[in-house]
Formats: C-alpha cells, sequence, structure tokens
C-alpha cells in the first residue's frame, strides 16, 4: 500500500514539473468572513451612479414617453384599432376594440429604493410598488420622481377634438409621435450601456438593476425544473420597449388580408403603422420589414 502510494506521488510530481500551467487549489477560504467586505464594497460602487452625464438622457427619455402617449392616444381617437382577444394561434380571430396597451405593450418592474439594495425574496413582492421598467431606468439614472412627465394619468387621453382636427394637423401629430418613438428607443439604449437591467429568458419579467430578484412569477408548468425561479439574462431594448409586430396593408393588397399570403404581406410596429396611416413617413430602416417594393400576393381559385 506504501509502495503504491509513492508511485502514484512520484507520477503527479513529474506530472506538475512537466506542465507549468497545472495547479492545485485547497478550498479553505471562510466566505462567511468576506461576506461583510463584499457589501461594503457594494456600497461603495452605489456612490458612483447616477452618472451626471446620463442624467438629461433620462429626463429626455421621460418626455419622449410622455410625448409618445399623448401621440398614440391622440391618433386612436381618429384610427380605430382591432385587437384579436383569442390567444391561441390555430384559432380564427375574434376581433375587439382595442386601446393604448395594444399599440404600446406595457412592461412593469419592481421600483427599488436604491440600485444595489437588497436582492428582493418572494415574501417581499407585495412590499415594493411597480411601475413601467422605462420610468423606473430613468429614476435610477437620475430623474427625479417629482417630474411632471412621470404622472401618466394626465397625457393618456390625448388631445380634446382629434376627431375635427384636419388632415395636415393629424400629420404633424403623427409626425410628432414616431420621432418620440425613435427617440424613446435610442434614449433606452444609451441608458442600457451604463445601467444593468436584468430579463427573465422564460417570462420576460424585466428588473432594473444589477441582479435580478427571487419573486417567483414563472409559470412552473411550463418550467418545472426552474421550481418557477427566473433565468436571468441581460435585457435589450425591445425587453423594455417591446415593438408590437402587426401586418401592415400596402395600397395594392387586399381590403381583408388572407392567412394564404402572409408570406406576400409586410410587417411592422403597430407604433409605425398607426403613425403612417396618419400621414407620417416611415423611417428607412423599416422598409425591409414593410415590404414596400415587394409583391403583391398571387390570386388563388
Amino acid at each position: 500500500m506504501a509502495l503504491r502510494k509513492k508511485f502514484w506521488f512520484n507520477i503527479l510530481k513529474d506530472f506538475n514539473f512537466g506542465c507549468k500551467c497545472s495547479r492545485y487549489y485547497s478550498s479553505k477560504v471562510d466566505f462567511r468572513k468576506l461576506r461583510p467586505m463584499i457589501l461594503k464594497r457594494i456600497e461603495s460602487r452605489a456612490k458612483d451612479y447616477p452618472i451626471r452625464g446620463f442624467v438629461p438622457v433620462a429626463f429626455d427619455v421621460l418626455k419622449a414617453r410622455a410625448l409618445l402617449i399623448q401621440g398614440v392616444s391622440t391618433l386612436l381617437n381618429v384610427f380605430p384599432v382591432m385587437a384579436c382577444k383569442c390567444r391561441a394561434k390555430s384559432q380564427v380571430h375574434e376581433w375587439i376594440s382595442g386601446g393604448l396597451n395594444d399599440i404600446l405593450v406595457p412592461v412593469e418592474t419592481f421600483h427599488l429604493q436604491s440600485m444595489f439594495q437588497e436582492v428582493i425574496k418572494h415574501q417581499q413582492r407585495f412590499d415594493f410598488k411597480r411601475v413601467p421598467a422605462v420610468v423606473e431606468l430613468c429614476l435610477q439614472a437620475g430623474a427625479y420622481p417629482c417630474d411632471d412627465y412621470l404622472n401618466s394619468s394626465s397625457i393618456t387621453h390625448g388631445v380634446e377634438g382629434a376627431q375635427s382636427l384636419p388632415s395636415h394637423d393629424l400629420s404633424q401629430v403623427a409626425k410628432v409621435t414616431l420621432k418620440a418613438w425613435e427617440s424613446l428607443r435610442c434614449g433606452v439604449q444609451k441608458l442600457l450601456l451604463v445601467y444593468p437591467a436584468k430579463v427573465c429568458k422564460y417570462c420576460s419579467e424585466v428588473h432594473v438593476g444589477p441582479s435580478g430578484h427571487r419573486a417567483r412569477l414563472c409559470g412552473v408548468f411550463k418550467n418545472e425544473s426552474w421550481r418557477g425561479t427566473h433565468f436571468w439574462k441581460k435585457a435589450d431594448v425591445d425587453d423594455l420597449v417591446p415593438p408590437k409586430i402587426v401586418w401592415r396593408r400596402r395600397p395594392y393588397d387586399p381590403p381583408v388580408l388572407l392567412d394564404k399570403g402572409r408570406g406576400f404581406y409586410g410587417r411592422a410596429p403597430a407604433v409605425i403603422d398607426l403613425c403612417t396611416q396618419a400621414g407620417a413617413i416611415a423611417p428607412s430602416k423599416y422598409f425591409c420589414m414593410m415590404k414596400i417594393q415587394g409583391l403583391s400576393e398571387p390570386i388563388w381559385n
């Protein structure tokens, strides 16, 4: 037995000298003693936020969001929007009157008192207020809660008497709304380069902050292996400001779009389609999706 131990000791010794990249580590670190040091480092890191150079960007995002909500609300009073109440993709659409949330998809998140506060636990999920994710991102970026642009209730009604506005005025409203949409997405993209945000891979739950929360909101039946916990990854602009993609009817398309021609029809974000119907010109980056130069559907017997 002793000879066998000596044999393996010599082999490992020769291997250790022959390969300089091999190392043997022993885990004797007491992480409980390191916890105060880690927490202190996190608290000191919080002093670097918010970054002064991005505070104007946060206010511009809130301003663009207010203009976008007001513009879409105004155009909805003139151009009706229909939404399907059925969720199953295989069923025939059952159309009902749509609203603002069918054009601008609401994305909410937990409002944090501090960016680097402790992780929210499942039993604490009702102790924190839910706010729009874009607003929470701007608050962490230095925007003040008392700003007028945070009061969404005063901007969701739109301009009064929009039905009687001339086409020229509606076109101007559409142009301002379209510009606000692009400014909102551009500003959120800039803020995400500096401020961390997470999104769940399974349920699209968004958390603005360096680490996600532990509130179990995922569907446990679909992802039983995760026991309802979130699988966090880095969030993108589409996670905070999701573009609701809709089919877009071109002048040479049939009055009612058929399922057989879905390979020929163009698509666009709902905001873009609404603004173009009011007279605005869509940015060129959407032309490929909208298939402006695309062919019309073939005639089926």
